[in-house]
């Protein structure tokens, strides 16, 4: 277990997260439209992928110095 990775999320940003994987599979699968997020759900998501992806060792940019 030395490899996984946990992150918290608030219910808000799971919410956000569960409805744009959800929509996505849906538009996959059948063509169906994504909704636009808010600038609230765009706000949590963005932090969420940020916190994701130092997770796994990425830096958000090349002058990324807050790792």
């Amino acid at each position: 277990m030395e490899d996984d990775i946990v992150l918290r999320l608030d219910r808000a940003t799971a919410e956000d997260l569960y409805v744009a994987l959800y929509e996505a599979g849906e538009h996959i699968a059948a063509g169906a439209a994504i909704t636009p997020p808010t600038a609230e759900e765009v706000e949590r998501l963005g932090t969420l992928l940020r916190d994701l992806g130092h997770a796994l060792g990425r830096r958000c940019s090349p002058y990324c110095d807050h790792l």
